[in-house]
């Protein structure tokens, strides 16, 4: 039984420490607000390999969107699903979601899906990078940093900005990944 002050803040917090905290949790369980409206359940991807990176439009690595969108179409048919996470975190984002969608359609004609702009990192971090930061201690320490999430639901790496889409470190560790059978 918890005692009555944890009970307090599970309450207050919807279950997010409990959430964090538990080691068995999969990416399965969380979901994001899409950019374009409605929900973007992780767990309707169960069985496929994610690359989970935040984005921003006004960055200098925002060319890496060309890459994502590549690798995504080049990669899908064998069970990869690009996801970007537009994220305010660093300064360099649109302030609105339909102003991100439009840039990402018409610069880099983005199929991929997309969230609606999120914290990534810290106190506010969407509930799937507080428990990316539980399970690695690791949060994002600039846009385009990835998380790579394996068939299981398990993070199978965490890559720097400066690791791209299709560079070495990413592209070893998405092929073992995709290589596997749940």
């Amino acid at each position: 039984m918890l005692e009555p002050t944890r009970r307090t803040i599970l309450a207050l917090t919807g279950g997010l420490f409990l959430m964090a905290a538990d080691k068995t949790q999969t990416a399965w369980a969380f979901s994001f607000p899409a950019i374009e409206g409605g929900t973007l359940n992780l767990g309707d991807l169960k069985g496929r390999v994610l690359l989970v990176t935040n984005t921003a439009s006004f960055c200098g690595y925002t060319y890496l969107y060309e890459g994502l969108q590549k690798l995504h179409t080049a990669r899908s048919a064998e069970g990869l699903t690009v996801i970007g996470v537009p994220s305010q975190d660093f300064n360099q984002e649109s302030a609105d979601n339909a102003t991100v969608k439009t840039f990402c359609d018409t610069r880099f004609d983005i199929d991929f899906p997309l969230t609606a702009i999120s914290h990534v990192r810290g106190a506010q971090a969407a509930p799937f990078y507080a428990w990316v930061s539980a399970q690695k201690q690791w949060q994002p320490q600039w846009n385009f940093n990835k998380v790579l999430i394996g068939r299981d639901g398990g993070i199978a790496g965490t890559f720097r900005s400066t690791d791209e889409p299709d560079g070495p470190a990413v592209s070893r560790a998405l092929n073992a990944e995709l290589a596997r059978t749940v």
